[in-house]
């Protein structure tokens, strides 16, 4: 297991808390209008949380049994089920999601140190994950889509260990080109890209507030608060 998929299941709790917070507190207008996700509602992205929690508990449920399952039925089916539940009421998409976090959070206590080994599929035939990557998925999707809702909660308002693990995580994703991250509220260096780590590797250096690094690593905003010691921001692909 990963420093960083062994850190998170601690850090879920207070993110769902926070979470279901946020949308308790919606009124009704508020789940129609735009989050900052593009062409997404509010609902959307609640209706997207509900069933990401919901696909994840299924994929915890069938390892604990021994019978394993895909996250979804495929591409198609998973977002034609996000429109059908954002086109709920609110009601409907509330009580859907409130649901979930408790099933969610159910499997994750029935499961037994054996049933982590192994992997899963996003879709049949699609691609694999680790299942001990399963409760770091979950908090990053609670607390960035928590964010990209713009009900008041931004990426400022990460906990710092979630910041420091979401900093570590992104480090497994592919880049155009290396390069580091310095931030100035936390102690260390991140590497991302290849070769972004190795001795006497000259490549770029942003530096800013790891709140503002990690929504920009997510391929979200363009790099507000940041700074790079070439002038531009390295490339970022959307998370």
């Amino acid at each position: 297991m990963s420093d960083a998929a062994g850190r998170a299941p601690d850090l879920l709790p207070a993110a769902d808390q926070a979470l279901v917070r946020t949308v308790d507190g919606l009124d009704d207008a508020a789940w129609a209008e735009p989050s900052l996700l593009p062409g997404w509602t509010r609902a959307h992205v609640v209706a997207h949380l509900a069933l990401n929690a919901e696909g994840l508990a299924g994929v915890l449920h069938g390892a604990h049994l021994g019978r394993p399952q895909p996250m979804y039925a495929s591409p198609e089916a998973r977002d034609d089920d996000i429109e059908e539940l954002a086109g709920a009421t609110p009601g409907e998409i509330r009580e859907r999601f409130l649901a979930s976090t408790a099933t969610f959070s159910e499997a994750l206590e029935a499961m037994h140190a054996g049933d982590w080994d192994g992997r899963f599929e996003r879709t049949p035939g699609g691609p694999e994950f680790a299942l001990v990557n399963v409760p770091l998925m979950r908090v990053r999707e609670v607390e960035i889509h928590h964010a990209d809702l713009d009900a008041g909660y931004t990426a400022a308002d990460w906990p710092e260990g979630f910041r420091t693990l979401l900093l570590d995580s992104m480090t497994k994703r592919p880049y155009p080109a290396p390069f580091l991250v310095r931030p100035t509220d936390l102690a260390g260096t991140w590497a991302y890209g290849e070769a972004a780590g190795q001795a006497g590797a000259t490549v770029p250096v942003v530096t800013g507030p790891s709140a503002a690094a990690g929504w920009w690593l997510t391929g979200r905003g363009s790099g507000e608060g940041l700074t790079s010691d070439t002038t531009e921001l390295p490339e970022v692909e959307t998370w």
